[in-house]
Formats: structure tokens, C-alpha cells, sequence
């Protein structure tokens, strides 16, 4: 099997639907790689750019049909404080370090690390550790969004 396109969340139809792919944060930002379908087939991911997949997008495959994009749960450490104020603090020391982040309510999400929990601490803050699929952030400077209509036309006339 090969997909060429990836079709955003919630725009396409489930009944389309003939497999699925589990795969982690890091195998969710790809341009082309081999897949092992949930029905253990081989799927080409063959994108002409580089794409972020997100929970629930769907990969159209040229002869029909649409695999499933399913966020496999990670080991996170999940990150809250006291008051915003506090949180914020901690926000801009994580982004300092260029981690990827998650935001989830009042709360953030990162991947385990112990060095960067003990900095959260001394912050102030909480971690508490976790399972669940993972979905940061993708900056404000970051490409690839096309598929989730955050793109913009900021072309000039004269």
C-alpha cells in the first residue's frame, strides 16, 4: 500500500476507513517511511513534504481507501503549579530549552526527564508521571500545517 496524502482530522469519512497506524510523536513528523499497518501490512508513507500526523488524520491510499492515524501513548510528565504566574515561569524555562510542550488545560506535558523535572521542581512545580498519546506544540515558526488550515496567504499586491 502507499499514501501520498494526509487528510486532516475529522474531514474524512470513517466508512473509508481499511486500516490503521499506532505511531509515536516522533514517527508522526515524516515525509516518507515504511509503516506496519494494525492488520500487519506494509504501508509507504510517501509525502511530497514533510507532514506533522496528528490523532485521527487519515493517509489516502492510491488505491482507495484511508489508514487511520492513532496517537500511541508515551511516558509524560505532566507539569502544574500553584498559580499561572508560577506556570508561566515555568513555560518560558521550558521553551528556553527548546522542549517540545503540550498544553493541556492548566496543566503541561513533556517528555520524561528527570534533569528538567528536577529544574520544575525548584520552580516551584509538580510532575506527575504519565501515559498518553502525545501532541505538542508546533511553533509558531514551524512548516507542515497545510492539512489543518493554519497556513496563510501573505502575499502582497504592489
Amino acid at each position: 500500500m502507499r499514501a501520498r496524502e494526509v487528510l486532516a482530522a475529522g474531514s474524512w469519512d470513517a466508512a473509508a476507513e481499511v486500516d490503521s497506524v499506532l505511531l509515536d510523536y516522533d514517527s508522526r513528523h515524516r515525509r516518507r517511511i515504511m509503516l506496519t499497518t494494525g492488520k500487519g501490512r506494509d504501508l509507504l508513507l510517501d509525502l511530497p513534504r514533510t507532514a506533522r500526523l496528528r490523532d485521527g488524520d487519515g493517509l489516502a491510499l492510491e488505491e482507495g481507501g484511508v489508514v487511520r492515524v492513532s496517537a500511541r501513548p508515551e511516558r509524560l510528565a505532566e507539569i502544574h503549579a500553584h498559580d499561572d504566574g508560577e506556570l508561566a515561569r515555568i513555560a518560558w524555562h521550558l521553551g528556553n530549552r527548546h522542549l517540545p510542550v503540550q498544553f493541556v488545560d492548566d496543566r503541561i506535558r513533556i517528555r520524561v526527564d528527570h534533569v528538567i523535572e528536577e529544574m520544575v521542581a525548584i520552580l516551584g512545580g509538580h510532575v506527575e508521571h504519565m501515559e498518553a498519546p502525545f501532541d505538542p506544540e508546533s511553533g509558531a515558526y514551524a512548516g507542515g500545517h497545510s492539512h489543518h488550515g493554519l497556513d496563510h496567504d501573505h502575499s502582497h499586491d504592489g
